[in-house]
């Protein structure tokens, strides 16, 4: 299966579609959902320290025998190995899990209590050929707008939580500004919400043999953005790659648009209490 890709401002090609591993914390379980993926696909998987499953991915990725540059391999830095020094090592202790040597894109996990001598450290292993992209996670407008101050590469991604319910509208224009790419978690709403049984999707869904998912995630495709959805079913797995075959209209678009209502089903991005307890 040919999947569409986005370039990122360094010229770095990312799959649109992903394998999301947040939550997958059983490891036979996590393993399966990954030989699933591959089978129907996948090559870009999307995990992070604070997900506490890279190392069943990188041995199953290597038991699976694909090659290397063939995939597409996402990490995260979490909140309490932020700054240079504890960054450095964070990256090291992930690439050793994965059992790599470089990573595709690494992410600053949120906004924490020391984002500028993190992203010293991205920047650096970015410019040593460790890190093929760099960028962040749950960033606002402001968060992005404060690097300027000392980043001197700027993020090549941000990924933040995005569905029809909260599309990110004012973010993602910024973004686009910016030529930062948009990367989706929680793309279907994390299953919070009644999303997938809202009519509109269905009747688009309908029109296309389509599910309702498969429009959500098709109207991310052709909103250009990168997604990530997360599932441990086969048949789900397969769905959620399956977005190659139809495309939706302007239209269709704006049906879609017009269920906004800007709701938020994950952690706000500056909920300090968290970001203070986690930095611990």
């Amino acid at each position: 299966m040919t999947v569409s890709t986005i370039t990122l401002h360094n010229g770095l090609a990312i799959p649109q579609v992903g394998l999301g591993l947040f939550l997958m914390q059983d490891e036979s379980e996590t393993a399966w959902a990954v030989k699933q993926a591959i089978q129907v696909g996948y090559r870009h998987f999307d995990t992070a320290a604070a997900y506490g499953n890279e190392a069943v991915l990188g041995q199953t990725l290597k038991d699976c025998d694909v090659c290397r540059e063939d995939l597409f391999l996402t990490s995260k830095v979490w909140n309490n190995m932020q700054g240079y020094e504890k960054t450095k090592q964070a990256f090291q202790e992930s690439i050793d899990k994965l059992q790599t040597d470089y990573l595709d894109l690494y992410l600053i996990h949120w906004y924490g209590l020391d984002v500028k001598g993190t992203w010293q450290a991205l920047e650096e292993l970015y410019q040593a050929g460790k890190i093929k992209a760099i960028g962040v996670s749950n960033f606002t407008i402001e968060h992005l707008e404060s690097m300027k101050e000392y980043a001197t590469i700027k993020p090549m991604i941000n990924q933040v939580e995005t569905h029809p319910y909260f599309p990110q509208d004012e973010l993602r224009e910024y973004m686009a500004k910016e030529g930062i790419a948009h990367q989706a978690w929680g793309p279907l709403s994390q299953g919070k919400s009644d999303l997938l049984l809202h009519p509109v999707l269905k009747e688009i869904g309908d029109r296309y043999g389509k599910t309702p998912a498969q429009v959500v995630l098709r109207w991310h495709i052709d909103r250009q953005t990168v997604i990530i959805p997360k599932s441990v079913n086969p048949g789900r797995i397969a769905e959620n790659i399956n977005l190659f075959d139809f495309a939706l209209t302007e239209e269709d678009m704006a049906k879609i648009a017009d269920m906004n209502v800007e709701t938020r089903f994950g952690r706000q991005p500056n909920d300090h209490d968290f970001i203070e307890k986690t930095s611990k």
